[in-house]
């Protein structure tokens, strides 16, 4: 079961509603978790005050953190979360100060809303979002504003087919918080695997290559693959979908027809050009999907901003 005893839900101030708390304190009221609430603030008329004297430019930054202070404890008691705690940091990258936050107060779970086109139903993942996905140490959710209904779809994006032991410890650590999830909202879980198409330029430089017989044997291989592995963590037959294509075409076509509430998706792998490959797969598949995303990083990564 989810071990999740503190969440940390990014407040905008530019939006009345605020989905990141509200998922919060869903989950909190789930799992026991307690919540703080964050607002990452900056004034870049700050930037044009350096002729003033230090005291001057730090009562500046006071002055406007407590006002944003003030503001945000009026915003949760007005949205009913007097419980959270309330934390306000001063930094033009917001991202710093979550995950600095992240790593000096264990924090297990960090929430944060996506932004939307405002001509299309799609969501716009900001910089910040990218920079919490790539170096967050706990799982980062960003979520939109809808509910998560009971009986909804989950999916875990996974890849049975690798050989590779750290995408099978990826991949066994992302179906078992998918079955938590899953347990916690009372939902499905949906194991979603690509594999790749036929290279065609084998096909043609090759003459006693066979397509055919090379597309079956790499189809069979990941089915097998799925199946052994969809049996170790009960998830049935028919909530295991093998599709052929890229990753990044495959996942948010599936979520899309099943219509998804959250896909948890692993977002980093080891250093050097593997965890460049691994990430930027992950993150063209993110950047198609129009749901919530639970971005889950392997066991033993330390963020780079990590002292």
């Amino acid at each position: 079961m989810i071990e999740c005893r503190h969440i940390l839900a990014i407040v905008d101030t530019e939006r009345d509603s605020q989905p990141a708390l509200s998922r919060a304190f869903e989950l909190a009221a789930k799992t026991g978790a307690s919540v703080t609430a964050m607002l990452v603030v900056y004034d870049l008329s700050y930037d044009m005050t350096t002729m003033l004297s230090g005291d001057e430019r730090e009562s500046m930054r006071d002055a406007v953190t407590n006002e944003q202070a003030k503001w945000l404890k009026n915003h949760l008691n007005a949205l009913g979360f007097q419980e959270a705690d309330i934390v306000v940091e001063w930094n033009n990258r917001a991202y710093e100060s979550i995950i600095s936050y992240t790593l000096n107060d264990k924090v297990d779970l960090v929430v944060k809303a996506t932004k939307r086109h405002d001509d299309l139903a799609s969501v716009l993942f900001t910089p910040t979002d990218w920079h919490l996905m790539r170096k967050c140490p706990c799982p980062v959710l960003l979520v939109k504003d809808h509910d998560w209904p009971e009986n909804g779809e989950i999916i875990a994006a996974v890849n049975v087919g690798s050989e590779d032991n750290e995408h099978a410890a990826l991949n066994d650590k992302i179906t078992l918080i998918a079955n938590d999830y899953a347990t916690l909202l009372k939902g499905n879980v949906n194991l979603v695997n690509s594999y790749p198409t036929t290279p065609l330029n084998v096909a043609i430089e090759v003459p006693e290559f066979d397509p055919e017989n090379y597309h079956n044997a790499v189809k069979n291989h990941h089915n097998n693959e799925m199946q052994a592995h969809a049996l170790k963590y009960g998830v049935p037959d028919e909530k295991c979908i093998v599709k052929e294509g890229l990753p990044e075409k495959v996942i948010p076509q599936v979520a899309k027809d099943i219509d998804a509430e959250l896909v948890i998706i692993g977002t980093v792998g080891r250093v050097g050009l593997s965890a460049a490959l691994i990430g930027n797969t992950a993150e063209h598949v993110i950047d198609e999907l129009n749901c919530d995303v639970l971005a889950i990083k392997p066991d033993g990564f330390v963020s780079p901003l990590a002292k």
